[in-house]
């Protein structure tokens, strides 16, 4: 099966108004998208920081659970945290594997309106055959920029609901897409 990663991107993301903003990184986002990454089999989680204030917390995080005091108190937690690479921008991810032409980035398609969207299934199905590596990319605030949807080479539809509602959490968006993609087949 193919290697997959994800990327969870705090810049360039955009604010209610479509602005393009950096977020704060919460605590809660890199344990819970770590556990359900672990959960899956992910290779890495890439947490995508400008700002290096924020990325030394995240590694403060990672270094308490890999290999400080609370990797001793609960070590399923060291494995999951394990997962995670913070870097300042898409870039270094690309980078880690070779360039451009070495990954696959799959972009959440929640505001890509109007564009071509590839269906769960579908993804699924291509995951399987993928030679080449895929980080599946994720915004923060109210989703990913412009410019980083525009560069993706899959967009996957959005998670629909039954009301027709869609703001969920990161956490929740990671877990729902994770298990559509590589969760055990259902029917």
């Amino acid at each position: 099966m193919t290697r997959v990663s994800i990327a969870l991107v705090h810049h360039p993301v955009v604010d209610r108004g479509g602005d393009v903003i950096t977020t704060a990184i919460t605590n809660l986002d890199l344990h819970d998208i770590a556990r359900t990454a672990c959960t899956y089999d992910l290779e890495a989680v890439w947490i995508v920081h400008p700002v290096a204030a924020q990325r030394e917390l995240a590694e403060r995080v990672r270094a308490h659970w890999v290999g400080g005091s609370g990797a001793r108190r609960i070590p399923t937690r060291e494995a999951a945290l394990s997962l995670l690479r913070v870097v300042p921008e898409l870039y270094d991810v690309t980078q880690s594997y070779g360039g451009r032409g070495g990954v696959e980035y799959w972009a959440t398609a929640a505001r890509a309106l109007g564009r071509d969207v590839i269906g769960f299934d579908g993804a699924r199905a291509r995951i399987a055959e993928r030679a080449r590596p895929v980080v599946i990319v994720l915004g923060t605030g109210w989703g990913l920029a412009s410019s980083v949807v525009d560069d993706a080479d899959v967009l996957l539809a959005p998670i629909d609901g039954l009301a027709g509602y869609n703001h969920l959490s990161v956490r929740a968006a990671a877990a729902i897409t994770l298990d559509r993609l590589l969760g055990p087949a259902r029917g």
